[in-house]
């Protein structure tokens, strides 16, 4: 017989799994957590460990951008119903810390290194009060998908390395155009040839070059990269990392010169590579543009916008994060994107779409109100 104390509890129990389940997928609408709160974690990507989905994302305060939090972490069998798992990588309340709490911390994504057993976190850092000059990565390790991540270090990428695509600067000519000789004005095409001859690649050499809105990506080869916006968001490069994943081997390229390309995302599919990027507006949606290359290291092509229907032309409203490979699920891939909302952080919205292919390969990303996993068996 049931008392009345178990019954009230089982109500209890059942509301509070009603309140936190997921029918489907729905583009920008709130995405309730297993507690009922809407998930926070932009920014994000997700990693499949085991049978299990984890979704790393910054957590974002209700006033400010700034990292109050650090990076959250979320659990899902299905990638419809989350699970908090709590904080992976806290912001740290040490003064003078790389990632001290008010610090700006973008962009995280998780590898998984089967050769060391580890995850590792790499993301997008800004030194707390020096808004985005510091423009570096920076990169974390845990022995569980969930955490809790170990902070390694931040810094600029590559230093004293020249990039493999582009000739060997001429160091006075370079110098000499940094220091206004000759006078170049902005999107002027004279300032443009500099740009793409190297010039602030030139001029970040010593330091190693800026890295802000990033991803990175493990080839079917176990090789892993790092893609970030550079050279004042200028250019997109594309640096190989170590075998343990944790650092650069001095390798990289430069691709789109000039294009001003940020929120970079990629996938493979049938030895071809694809990446979504967007330009830079602030926060501020604006057209997706797509690029393709047969070799990670280019050359990259730039194809028209793969995003179709309403609101196409400003990404639905979004800016491109990452793309998520099904692996149980042949050619199944989902774009993930995030509509941002700077006057009220917490409240930023997800868009998840399932990406379709044309004939001939070209990837399409279609606005659906409404859509579930099941749709795509």
């Amino acid at each position: 017989m049931l008392t009345s104390k178990r019954i009230m509890t089982m109500a209890v129990a059942f509301l509070s799994l009603s309140i936190g389940a997921q029918a489907g997928i729905k583009p920008g609408a709130v995405w309730p957590d297993n507690r009922g709160v809407h998930i926070n974690a932009h920014g994000g990507g997700v990693l499949k460990s085991g049978d299990t989905y984890y979704w790393f994302g910054e957590h974002k305060a209700d006033t400010t951008s700034s990292a109050m939090v650090g990076v959250t972490c979320y659990s899902s069998k299905d990638l419809e119903n989350w699970t908090y798992r709590g904080v992976a990588l806290s912001v740290s309340d040490q003064k003078g810390s790389d990632i001290e709490r008010g610090c700006i911390l973008e962009r995280p994504k998780v590898i998984y290194n089967k050769k060391t057993g580890k995850y590792v976190m790499w993301f997008h850092l800004e030194l707390k009060g020096q808004g985005y000059a510091a423009a570096r990565y920076g990169v974390a390790v845990a022995d569980k998908a969930e955490g809790p991540y170990t902070f390694l270090r931040s810094g600029r990428v590559n230093p004293k390395i020249w990039p493999e695509n582009t000739p060997k600067p001429d160091a006075e000519v370079l110098t000499s155009a940094l220091n206004g000789n000759p006078k170049l004005d902005w999107w002027t095409p004279e300032w443009m040839e500099y740009v793409k001859k190297g010039m602030y690649t030139w001029r970040d050499y010593d330091g190693g070059q800026m890295a802000r809105d990033q991803t990175v990506y493990v080839d079917d080869d176990g090789k892993a990269y790092h893609i970030y916006s550079s050279e004042e968001n200028l250019t997109l490069q594309i640096a190989e990392l170590t075998d343990d994943y944790t650092a650069h081997t001095g390798r990289y390229v430069r691709v789109a010169e000039g294009g001003q390309n940020e929120a970079p995302a990629i996938m493979k599919r049938n030895g071809v590579y694809w990446m979504i990027t967007s330009g830079c507006t602030g926060w501020a949606p604006n057209k997706a543009r797509m690029f393709t290359a047969t070799s990670i290291w280019g050359p990259w092509k730039q194809l028209p916008n793969p995003c179709v229907g309403p609101n196409a032309d400003l990404t639905f409203g979004g800016q491109s994060t990452y793309i998520l490979k099904i692996a149980d699920r042949p050619d199944t891939y989902i774009f993930m994107a995030d509509i941002w909302r700077p006057e009220h952080p917490s409240d930023a919205r997800y868009i998840w779409l399932p990406i379709e292919f044309k004939a001939d390969g070209t990837p399409v990303v279609e606005w659906k109100d409404e859509w579930s996993m099941d749709d795509l068996k």
